[in-house]
């Protein structure tokens, strides 16, 4: 589903997996994570990784939260999707477009060249107002004035060049990686062609994807001269991709529109699975459950063995207050598809959360199965931390604890609660030696921790108040 980590849509700010619940509207931005999209999309990823001599595994994807057209490489080799780009496709093949020029980035190592042409456009600046700041003493003051205020422009059409130049270059990398993979570039330039009036557009409407990629009409009918001369360019989606693609539409639509929107979009008189699915997530997020779960029970009675209709259900039931409930369709998505670490965290959650015995040992298997896969999940280590806190294992909670805020890059609370947790693991077990591992590479400074310290007695008045369980909340 969609929501913040437990496996449907979820913000990664809350670092569990389960929905785009967690979104707080249309343009709502941050990174997102839901089972059933990433798969889709990484199902269209590898194969053109793969065409690109690239290894899969090393190349990580990311799904962002926002409704506007977008996609980008950043730190060498992560590519980033905005789920507005998936939304405003046509056929799943402009998205493979899309993601291939971005691969083409990654091969061309344009990042780090990025950089080399931001320092030369820098170099060509100061060398303009050197000459104008020349000729200005020379005696042409009037001269010398125009060119020091060209001096930007200058730097600017340096920079450009350099990424109209990468731009064709990842153009015709997409290109290869299709048409190695046997399938059609069209989507790619009918995806640009649909697009390319926001060119004309003022730049402060203009949509950020078209700021770091400029468009052209020569550069579109490059791309387009060179699809057609693949022998691949007639290929289209299949059916079953189409449909799915309607699913995810749908999907992203009912989590992240108004419900209004979605309604509209998808009345009821659209009996189809897409207008289904788009219509119990919209009655989900007004908050009538007892409409959200008919309308999931109507989907499960057409594909009783689809996983995501069953975590659609146990989300619903979840964050409506009916946990026990919530339980057997989490349970029943996880037995579909064993291999999502993302589902199995939100049945943990629900576990966790009767503050049952058995159910936090039952969440605890759950969670050590999902974080082989997803290390650095934090909302699975929270989840992690409150089970065994159930179970009155507070210094494995507290090795939980110091792994989520490594997750999240909380060196200092990290070196805190793997402190707290090695001195009560015994020693050479696989926590202690674990605890030990984190203290190794999260030791602070002096003056870290005096500023710590500081923090702390500052807030210790409240600090008195609160009882061990509260200070393992995230």
């Amino acid at each position: 589903m969609l929501k913040s980590m437990r496996s449907g849509i979820v913000h990664l700010a809350a670092a569990a997996g389960l929905a785009f619940a967690s979104l707080s509207g249309a343009h709502a931005q941050g990174l997102i994570r839901d089972t059933e999209t990433e798969r889709a999309m990484r199902e269209y990823t590898d194969p053109l990784l793969e065409a690109a001599g690239l290894d899969v595994d090393a190349v990580d994807f990311y799904l962002v939260g926002d409704m506007e057209f977008n996609a980008f490489v950043a730190g060498g080799q992560n590519i980033f999707l905005n789920t507005g780009t998936i939304i405003r496709a046509e056929t799943p093949n402009e998205i493979k477009g899309v993601i291939a020029h971005e691969i083409g980035h990654i091969e061309g190592a344009h990042i780090i060249r990025r950089g080399e042409a931001s320092r030369a456009g820098l170099a060509t600046m100061a060398a303009s107002l050197g000459v104008g700041l020349i000729a200005a003493l020379a005696g042409a003051p009037d001269a010398g004035a125009a060119i020091i205020a060209s001096a930007p422009q200058f730097g600017q059409l340096n920079m450009l060049t350099y990424t109209r130049a990468q731009e064709a270059s990842a153009d015709q990398a997409a290109v290869r990686f299709l048409t190695e993979t046997e399938q059609s570039g069209r989507g790619l330039v009918a995806t640009f062609e649909r697009l390319a009036y926001q060119e004309r557009i003022s730049f402060q409407r203009r949509w950020e994807y078209f700021r770091s990629h400029p468009l052209s009409a020569d550069r579109v009918a490059a791309l387009r001269r060179n699809v057609e001369a693949s022998p691949y360019s007639d290929v289209t989606d299949s059916a079953e991709e189409l449909a799915e693609l309607d699913r995810l539409k749908a999907k992203i639509i009912g989590f992240m529109a108004p419900p209004a929107q979605t309604f509209s979009r998808y009345p009821e008189t659209d009996t189809s699975i897409p207008a289904r699915y788009a219509r119990a997530v919209a009655y989900y997020k007004q908050g009538l459950t007892d409409n959200a779960e008919q309308a999931v029970n109507e989907l499960l009675e057409l594909e009783p063995e689809n996983p995501y209709f069953f975590e659609l259900k146990g989300q619903m039931l979840y964050e409506s207050g009916f946990i026990e409930r919530s339980i057997e369709p989490y349970r029943r998505a996880v037995e579909i598809m064993p291999d999502a670490p993302l589902l199995r965290i939100g049945y943990a959650s629900a576990l966790v959360a009767t503050n049952d015995d058995a159910n936090a040992r039952e969440a605890l298997s759950q969670l050590r199965i999902a974080l082989v896969s997803e290390p650095q999940n934090p909302f699975a280590w929270f989840q992690r931390s409150l089970a065994h806190q159930q179970l009155g294992e507070t210094a494995e909670a507290e090795l939980a604890t110091a792994e989520r805020a490594y997750a999240v890059g909380d060196e200092m609370q990290a070196h805190i609660f793997a402190t707290r947790a090695q001195e009560e693991l015994e020693r050479g077990t696989e926590a202690w030696v674990r605890a030990t591992e984190i203290l190794a590479v999260t030791r602070p400074d002096t003056r870290e921790m005096r500023e710590w310290n500081r923090r702390e007695r500052d807030r210790r008045p409240n600090f008195q108040t609160l009882d061990r369980h509260t200070l393992l909340q995230p």
